[in-house]
């Protein structure tokens, strides 16, 4: 099995998952306890990701949860706050993600997130112009195991899914990867990625010869 391209995860791969104090600030705005404020956050992200609610309607729904009314300032200053949770990028996987490139592999970016975040890294941040192209949820209104996600960026990327290696921190995307046809591992640090590759090439004889893990 050939491997011609590389997809990356963005939240929790290319960039790490946000701080205790981050969240805390946000829920402390919004109102309510972390643990509330968490069950809130994430109980219609789904939906706000692949499209379904606009910023206004997701924020206000996560006040009815706890209790709160938002008015359109604290709103906006949500939003702003919910961008730069997700902007602590891993040098070490952007790196990465640059030499596969550089070794002649293509590169997608395929995410799970909403318009807000989504329409700043494309307007605010280099990171995307270093991959060929760019798969996020909300534009084909749909979300990750969903298989029209991943055969969106196969299309893109111009590759059948079985020469396609996704990577990505939540099982059930790497499951949902796995059973569109791509190779995919589980990501958790890039020390256990690198001995994820290895592991992927032994036991299923799959060609990748891209260069090492950056673990620095």
């Amino acid at each position: 099995m050939q491997i011609r391209a590389v997809i990356f995860d963005y939240g929790g791969v290319l960039c790490f998952h946000p701080t205790t104090e981050q969240v805390d600030e946000l829920a402390a705005r919004c109102g309510a306890p972390r643990d509330r404020f968490l069950q809130a956050y994430w109980s219609t992200r789904l939906a706000y990701d692949r499209g379904d609610l606009e910023p206004r309607q997701y924020w206000t729904q996560i006040g009815e949860r706890l209790g709160q009314r938002y008015d359109a300032g604290q709103i906006a200053d949500f939003r702003r706050l919910d961008i730069g949770l997700w902007l602590r990028l891993d040098a070490r996987m952007v790196e990465w993600a640059r030499r596969v490139r550089q070794a002649g592999y293509r590169t997608a970016v395929l995410s799970n997130l909403p318009p807000d975040l989504g329409e700043h890294l494309r307007a605010k941040m280099s990171l995307l112009s270093d991959f060929d192209c760019h798969t996020f949820s909300y534009e084909v209104r749909a979300v990750k195991p969903d298989p029209a996600i991943y055969s969106d960026c196969a299309r893109k990327l111009v590759v059948a899914p079985a020469e396609a290696l996704f990577v990505d921190d939540r099982p059930e995307n790497v499951r949902g990867a796995l059973d569109f046809g791509m190779s995919a591992v589980l990501f958790e640090s890039p020390a256990g990625l690198q001995e994820e590759l290895a592991r992927l090439r032994a036991r299923n004889a799959v060609a990748f010869s891209a260069p090492p893990v950056v673990l620095e």
